[in-house]
């Protein structure tokens, strides 16, 4: 029989011979081959040295030098691939038989051995003979009896360790460290037997299937007879207990020992059972009672503080003792009791304060710490919402802080913006309830916030604001857009956007048309074209009134007596630009003779249209000779200054009459001749207002440092009554888009119930609108034979074409 076999074998190896050996469980030629006939190697002719042959009365083994099997095939794996070796085995006719007493004198040495091992002293034999000694029983089958005595060995020792930990005078560090030594003493005295008895192991035990190797036996025999004694269990467990709460008192405590007896814990198997659960039954009731009393002492971030202190010393002792499977539930124990159970209060106890300071880590731990826990970022959500709503009802509804309002609510929205991204990592959820808490609060006032965002637009386009670059003031128009956004009624905002862009543009009051039109631009991109179409006309009418210009001065200068007026005039389309009072007042004939000039020239150019002048628009620049200085003022500021040629002095009464302006707009117009700045006129008696019996005298001592002076006409605050008008217009385009909404919704459906055709108005509205008032367009509708009720069904409506 040939059997070839690399790992024995050089590569040029042959082995031949008769019988066969068990294939050990590494897959290699089993060892007792040798034993079932005679091993001849040959290299080269030679006689065997005593040491390698056949000892008188004893088996035929191979030498190892000590060493494990494995270790042996290695050293023969070594040999060059030169060397031819010559295997070959003849089988005996009977097998060798043992010594008497071989098995019993054996047996003696190896448990002399283990117990000097398990006594740490010395060993009297050398440890490769009692390697070869193990392998010898277990080649001659008594394997089963080797193992039932060395296990019965090993358990009489650990019996009689228990003894040492019956003393109750032991406190509980020394036992402890009494129990910690007796384990690594079994550990170490395991760990010499099994090297002894590592053949036994290899063979026979992994053949066995049934028997724990002899690691794991000992190991059983610790667990059975020293842990599981109650005793000495609950003694251990309580000590352990007992330095974990120290340490968690502030003290320094043995973690090494901490660690050695949990690691004996869990390789025993029992760490669950015995230490885990008590372990986190009193973790529970220690943090339960810690956060009732600290929420009650401590504010809300110290406290917070404290929850991440105490979550990074639990996460510390996992890694460092405990084992890694407490981790969850510890953990999940410590956020449970500190924070679980505490969530509203943490939040009404501090949130507001947080915010309201703009405690940037404080909030960010917040976060953190809420995330942990299931529904944490679910209550945070909901308070977070709650604040923003009351913090804006507090700006919006106010009507004292009417004047801060726009500027408020910029401040407030970058400030929740940074807390988002920086302190709730940009969370989608918390950018969405932002919002919606946003356009919540911001249309609790209907039309005011609408207002007053397009008056803070006008202020920051009109000229002379120096606050902001080009830069600036388009960062602040892209802010200004998205609380722009929020609104509701963008109608309203739409109407007074109208009404000051007309001023900016007719008085040449912008900052800037580049930063008109890219409001405008943002505007048409935010609710679409129809939105922007009359004020992207009001632009166009302005461009349109420059060319009609260029070619009226042409015309002038064909004219035989064009004058000593340079007029200059903007052409507005009515449909356009918002509704403007005219005002009939006396012009000085050479200013009547002008106008009709040009409305010649433009109705010549354009006929079929009509022209209407509107005076409170008109400003004028003024030569006066007296001081060789020119004033820039307004058209009723000029009226009255006119009259000045004709004398020195002239009471209240006498320039009304004169100038036919409206009192309060006369008034306000002398006021800015007498009282401001550039005070080309005396007021007799003196003081800010103008009364009915002032008398106004020219000042002939008029000084100014420049050639060119701007008189600004006095400011009149936008009366109620303006505001009004501007809402009631708002209000009227509003029913006319319902009545045509309600006119193409019937028109297309024919026949359609009230509730229907009321979701289907929502639907199409931009604007909030009340079903009262939806109603009465309806009833309006019908009077007006539009539409008509069904005469069976009162709810339900048909179209009448």
């Amino acid at each position: 029989m040939t059997l070839a076999n690399p790992s024995l074998m050089g590569s040029s190896c042959r082995l031949t011979g008769t019988g066969t050996g068990p294939r050990g469980k590494h897959g290699r030629v089993g060892t007792q081959a040798a034993y079932q006939g005679k091993l001849c190697v040959q290299e080269k002719p030679r006689h065997r040295g005593p040491e390698e042959g056949e000892g008188p009365g004893s088996p035929r083994v191979p030498k190892t030098g000590g060493q494990a099997p494995e270790e042996a095939e290695a050293r023969v794996r070594r040999v060059g691939t030169d060397c031819r070796f010559q295997v070959s085995m003849s089988s005996f006719t009977e097998r060798p038989k043992l010594p008497d007493n071989y098995t019993q004198d054996t047996w003696q040495k190896l448990h002399e051995a283990v117990g000097a091992i398990q006594s740490s002293i010395s060993i009297k034999y050398n440890l490769e003979e009692l390697y070869q000694a193990v392998e010898n029983l277990c080649s001659y089958k008594v394997s089963a009896t080797l193992y039932k005595q060395l296990r019965q060995v090993c358990e009489d020792h650990v019996k009689a360790q228990i003894l040492q930990f019956r003393e109750y005078s032991l406190d509980s560090l020394l036992f402890l460290k009494k129990i910690n030594k007796c384990w690594q003493d079994h550990c170490r005295q395991m760990i010499m037997i099994r090297s002894i008895f590592l053949f036994l192991d290899r063979t026979y035990v992994l053949q066995n299937s049934m028997l724990p190797s002899i690691w794991d036996m000992g190991l059983e025999l610790f667990r059975n007879h020293v842990i599981s004694d109650k005793q000495v269990q609950n003694k251990t467990i309580d000590g352990i207990l007992l330095l974990i709460e120290r340490e968690r008192n502030g003290e320094a405590v043995d973690r090494s020992l901490l660690r050695s007896l949990l690691s004996m814990l869990s390789d025993l198997q029992v760490y669950k059972e015995s230490f885990e659960q008590r372990f986190l039954e009193e973790t529970n009731c220690l943090y339960a009672a810690e956060g009732q009393r600290l929420m009650q002492e401590r504010e809300v971030p110290e406290y917070l503080h404290h929850v991440n202190k105490r979550l990074e010393e639990e996460g510390d002792r996992v890694i460092t003792y405990l084992d890694h499977s407490t981790q969850k539930p510890l953990i999940a124990c410590v956020e449970k009791q500190l924070l679980g159970e505490h969530l509203s209060a943490i939040l009404q106890k501090g949130l507001d304060n947080l915010l309201d300071e703009n405690r940037i880590s404080d909030l960010t731990q917040t976060y953190q710490l809420f995330s942990r826990v299931k529904g944490g970022q679910q209550i945070l959500l909901q308070h977070w919402s709650e604040y923003i709503k009351n913090f804006g009802t507090t700006i919006v509804v106010n009507p004292e802080k009417d004047k801060d309002m726009v500027q408020e609510l910029l401040d407030f929205k970058d400030k929740v913006d940074h807390i988002i991204e920086v302190c709730f990592q940009k969370n989608e959820k918390f950018i969405n309830l932002m919002k919606e808490s946003f356009e919540t609060f911001i249309n609790k006032r209907p039309n005011k916030p609408a207002e007053l965002i397009a008056k803070y637009v006008d202020s920051k386009l009109r000229a002379g604001n120096k606050e902001a670059t080009d830069e600036e003031l388009e960062r602040i128009l892209d802010k200004i857009m998205i609380i722009f956004r929020f609104i509701h009624g963008k109608d309203v905002f739409e109407a007074f956007y109208k009404k000051d862009l007309a001023k900016r543009l007719l008085v040449g009051k912008s900052a800037s048309v580049d930063a008109e039109k890219s409001m405008l631009s943002k505007l048409k991109h935010e609710c679409g074209a129809a939105f922007t179409s009359k004020l992207e006309g009001m632009f166009k009418d302005m461009e349109l009134s420059k060319d009609v210009m260029v070619q009226f001065k042409q015309y002038m200068q064909n004219q035989s007596d064009p004058g000593n007026i340079d007029l200059t005039v903007n052409i507005l389309t009515m449909g356009y630009w918002p509704t403007y009072t005219p005002m009939e007042v006396h012009l000085n004939s050479e200013m009547i003779k002008l106008q009709e000039v040009f409305k010649t020239f433009y109705l010549g150019k354009h006929s079929g249209r009509k022209l209407q002048w509107q005076t409170t628009l008109g400003h004028a620049v003024l030569k006066a000779e007296f001081k060789e200085v020119k004033f820039q003022v307004s058209l009723f500021q000029t009226l009255v200054l006119l009259m000045f040629n004709e004398g020195d002095e002239f009471s209240f009464e006498e320039i009304k009459m004169a100038t036919g302006v409206e009192d309060s707009e006369l008034r306000r117009t002398l006021q800015s001749l007498a009282c401001g700045k550039a005070r080309v006129l005396i007021k007799n008696p003196k003081g800010k207002d103008v009364e009915d019996g002032d008398k106004f005298i020219f000042n002939g001592d008029f000084k100014h440092k420049l050639f060119r002076i701007k008189i600004n006409q006095i400011q009149m605050k936008e009366t109620v009554e303006e505001q009004v008008s501007t809402t009631e217009r708002v209000f009227q385009d509003r029913q006319y888009q319902i009545d045509a909404a309600i006119v193409r919704i019937m028109k297309m459906r024919k026949t359609l119930g009230h509730n229907l055709l009321v979701s289907e108005l929502y639907n199409q509205l931009k604007f909030p609108v009340k079903p009262g008032d939806l109603k009465k367009r309806i009833e309006s509708l019908i009077d007006r034979d539009y539409m008509e009720r069904d005469k069976d069904n009162p709810n339900q409506y048909h179209y009448v074409a």
